[in-house]
């Protein structure tokens, strides 16, 4: 059975840079608002280099343990279960932390050494270091206006990954992609996309 290829309309050379970026074993960032497509162009992406996919939503729960792994009980043993990020370093996969500034402040000291020249992970609750597969890659994003300064990720942070901004593409390009994913037809998405516009801009409301 052949697997759904996900749907992704191309705005300018973002392929191009995710490409660059994996193949240099570069991490990156994704910046831009809720809606703009940036879940489904790493979805696109890793399909298109027929690589194993894990997304995490974060939130301000979501801890460094939750991406590492812990112990848990299992019948009368304590049995150690690695989380998706260390399950992707190992198996060479590629993950995204999606909105990457909701997460705890130890989620990012946690990625750091991922994020550099070493390529590594370190589970302090083990006492080992686990050096990343080849193919590994560390893909974020977050949502600057979202934001508004209040959970803003730190230049130190930012600084480790190269970065792609994402925007509402134009009303022509918006109503293809809307025709394309929804099949619905090309005078309701003239109106849905015009409507989306409208929204977009009330700045005065949250």
């Amino acid at each position: 059975m052949t697997p759904n290829i996900p749907y992704y309309f191309s705005i300018g050379k973002e392929e191009e840079v995710f490409s660059h970026a994996y193949s240099n074993k570069i991490p990156l960032l994704l910046k831009g608002p809720t809606g703009t497509g940036k879940s489904r162009f790493i979805e696109y992406m890793a399909y298109k280099l027929d690589k194993k996919l894990i997304t995490i939503a974060c939130h301000e729960e979501t801890s460094s343990t939750d991406l590492i792994g812990r112990f848990i009980i299992k019948g009368a043993e304590t049995v150690w279960v690695d989380g998706p990020m260390t399950i992707a370093v190992k198996e060479g996969a590629i993950i995204y932390l999606d909105e990457i500034a909701e997460a705890r402040p130890d989620v990012i000291v946690a990625i750091h050494s991922l994020t550099d020249h070493r390529r590594e992970l370190f589970i302090d609750k083990l006492g080992i270091t686990i050096k990343a597969h080849e193919d590994f890659m560390l893909v974020a994003s977050f949502n600057p206006g979202y934001q508004r300064g209040f959970k803003e990720l730190k230049p130190s942070t930012k600084q480790r990954f190269s970065a792609l901004s994402f925007d509402y593409p134009e009303a022509k390009q918006e109503i293809e992609i809307l025709i394309n994913e929804t099949k619905v037809d090309a005078d309701n998405a003239k109106k849905l996309v015009a409507i989306g516009s409208k929204i977009r801009n009330l700045t005065e409301l949250d």
